[in-house]
């Protein structure tokens, strides 16, 4: 089993999905792309196993409630050779999903040549502005309304909330199998700062970091609380 995750503190961090089918050996048929602030609570190899029809490169959870259109720009929707254009004869209608955690197929992208399909949609990023948001739009033209749908479990996003603004995100309804701090709050950031949203403590006793002088920044594996989590979600 292939897991890829991210670090923060290297160069455009966020990409790094892009070039998984160049980085591992041929020889390596599938991975799950994680980014560096998420948090597994349950056997990863569930998603692992995740089916992948003929059709699709790319697992990852759909949120079909989400505004899709906001992610790109006037100059986008307004172009005849663009717009709804792009996202004609998809398998299913495009929704947004978050690049955060994927399963992705690395023969089948090396074959579709996808790396390539998503750079020519940065290239023309930089000719005109179609998009918002950075590394996420350029996924979404590629594979919005391609994508196998894996249960929201898998990506419980948006816990990041936002240290400026001090607000911080509960957890969404039902089952949950991978945290993910998403947004621009990060709970190492306000653990550090002494402020921590109530899912930061959850982050904190799988931290390995131990900050000078503080025994307490790491605590023992697998200290989750039943009352914070569903039960269901853990299978160790």
């Amino acid at each position: 089993m292939a897991i890829f995750v991210t670090q923060l503190n290297i160069a455009i961090p966020c990409l790094h999905g892009n070039y998984l089918a160049d980085l591992l050996p041929k020889c390596v048929p599938r991975a799950i792309y994680l980014d560096s602030d998420v948090l597994a609570v349950d056997d990863v190899r569930r998603l692992w196993e995740t089916r992948l029809p003929a059709a699709a490169v790319v697992a990852a959870p759909e949120y079909c409630h989400a505004n899709f259109s906001r992610y790109f720009t006037e100059t986008f929707w307004s172009d005849p050779q663009l717009g709804d254009r792009v996202f004609a004869g998809r398998r299913r209608a495009p929704c947004y999903f978050n690049t955060g955690v994927m399963v992705i197929d690395l023969r089948r992208w090396r074959v579709g040549n996808y790396r390539r399909r998503i750079e020519v949609w940065m290239e023309l990023q930089k000719e005109k502005r179609i998009y918002e948001l950075g590394s996420l739009p350029p996924f979404l033209l590629v594979f919005a309304g391609e994508v196998e749908a894996v249960d929201h479990r898998w990506n419980q996003h948006g816990l990041g909330g936002d240290n400026v603004l001090g607000s911080c995100r509960p957890l969404h309804k039902g089952p949950v199998s991978l945290m993910h701090w998403s947004g621009k709050g990060k709970p190492w950031d306000r653990l550090d700062a002494g402020k921590p949203c109530p899912l930061d403590h959850t982050w904190k006793s799988y931290d390995l970091y131990i900050a000078e002088g503080d025994s307490s920044s790491a605590s023992a594996p697998f200290a989750l609380s039943s009352s914070a989590l569903p039960a269901a979600a853990f299978s160790w």
